[in-house]
């Protein structure tokens, strides 16, 4: 039997009859029963085309998504602003449906009801992310609970993965702040994910607790102060978490200058993001550029 979400893709682009009458529907205000914070809605819905500059959801299945969305967004670029901060955790494919649950609350399909992520969904997700999440210092969020959401029937999300023969890509054994692309864009994602951001180089790495724990040298270059205080800088100590038998290359030669990125979490500062500073990459560069001025998603919104 097909999910929910396969079936409303299949009629929506099925053809002229259920596409031009996609905005037509008479909608009605509605309840937000699911969520806390639930409000109720005095305009109507609208159905409106899924920008290309939604990364999160653009390429989700479907072209349209209703406004209000399912996490009480009111515009588009509340939506774009807030979505932009889960794209870096699509990369760590944790889950591969990771994608279908955080669209279905960000960008839902145009339907003439709301229709929520199933518990089973969210729970799938949330086991296969948290883990992830954890290593970068970010608690599943509470605006993400499953309980939240509906236990598993005909009117829901369904879990897409299960039973499917398609061979999903290995999931890489590098330790998470190690394993992430040289890119502008990339590196821009994280330094907005990140509390703090800083050009320094290593004193001395030890092991302890099942964590990698990472001594700085004195010297370093503050790109972005964050929780860091001035007494923390003078010997700054980072952790990676459950990092401490996970391979990480930067770390085989200490001695260079790294672009390092963190969090502090539980009164700790976490690691969660490392590259070699490399002066002649193009695109370390112009991330380095862009922080200046980036305007940045509203994180503490999200993971909260």
């Amino acid at each position: 039997m097909r999910s929910l979400l396969t079936t409303a893709v299949v009629l929506l682009l099925a053809g002229p009859g259920w596409g031009s009458s996609a905005e037509e529907y008479e909608y009605y205000s509605w309840q937000s029963d699911h969520l806390q914070s639930g409000r109720f809605y005095t305009k109507q819905p609208q159905c409106v085309d899924i920008p290309s500059d939604l990364r999160l959801c653009h390429n989700i299945g479907y072209r349209k998504m209703r406004i209000p969305n399912l996490l009480e967004h009111d515009t588009l670029p509340e939506v774009k602003h807030q979505a932009s901060s889960w794209v870096p955790l699509l990369a760590k494919q944790c889950h591969p449906d990771t994608q279908i649950f955080l669209c279905s609350l960000f960008a839902p399909i145009c339907l003439d009801r709301p229709i929520y992520p199933c518990r089973s969904l969210c729970q799938a997700v949330r086991d296969g992310c948290s883990p992830v999440m954890g290593s970068f210092g970010f608690p599943w969020p509470d605006m993400l609970r499953c309980d939240r959401f509906p236990l598993d029937n005909d009117l829901c999300v369904s879990l897409q993965s299960q039973g499917n023969q398609v061979t999903q890509p290995p999931v890489s054994k590098v330790c998470p702040p190690c394993d992430n692309e040289m890119k502008a864009d990339v590196i821009l994602e994280h330094y907005c994910a990140s509390e703090f951001a800083l050009k320094m180089k290593i004193k001395e790495i030890k092991k302890e607790k099942g964590d990698r724990k990472i001594i700085s040298q004195r010297r370093k270059k503050v790109l972005k102060m964050g929780p860091l205080r001035k007494k923390d800088l003078k010997k700054l100590v980072l952790y990676i978490k459950n990092g401490a038998s996970c391979p990480c290359n930067q770390l085989d030669n200490p001695n260079s200058n790294f672009l390092i990125m963190g969090r502090k979490w539980d009164n700790q500062f976490l690691l969660t993001v490392i590259h070699r500073w490399d002066k002649k990459n193009k695109d370390l560069r112009h991330a380095l550029k862009m922080m200046k001025t980036y305007q940045c998603p509203t994180y503490h919104h999200i993971f909260q």
